[in-house]
């Protein structure tokens, strides 16, 4: 990935977003979801990762879930009733972001 600061104030809205999207997941799990998606292109490094599940669950838009899987526990993040609410605000956000951007950046295309 080309430059990072783009994505890392975006990071707790791509994890919200794909826990609403595949209802429960652990954090390696998150991290290969968005490299396929994204070919390739965008890497989410542990150290980026979980401070920003902890966060999300300190603020009570996660739950965990700890399960033994092949003899170790794995931590498995969803999205609380807040969170589902807050994701959709947050995307909304988010696609007025991208559309302001586009206004700014090729105002030709934008929509």
């Amino acid at each position: 990935m080309k430059n990072s600061q783009l994505y890392k104030g975006s990071l707790n809205t791509i994890v919200m977003k794909l826990l609403e999207e595949n209802g429960r997941m652990y954090g390696y799990e998150i991290t290969q979801k968005v490299k396929a998606m994204t070919q390739g292109e965008l890497h989410i490094t542990e150290g980026a990762l979980y401070p920003a599940l902890h966060k999300l669950e300190a603020e009570g838009l996660l739950d965990v879930e700890v399960e033994k899987v092949d003899n170790r526990l794995r931590k498995y993040y969803k999205l609380t009733e807040k969170g589902t609410t807050e994701t959709i605000n947050r995307l909304a956000e988010l696609e007025d972001f991208i559309r302001n951007m586009q206004s700014l950046v090729q105002p030709k295309l934008a929509f």
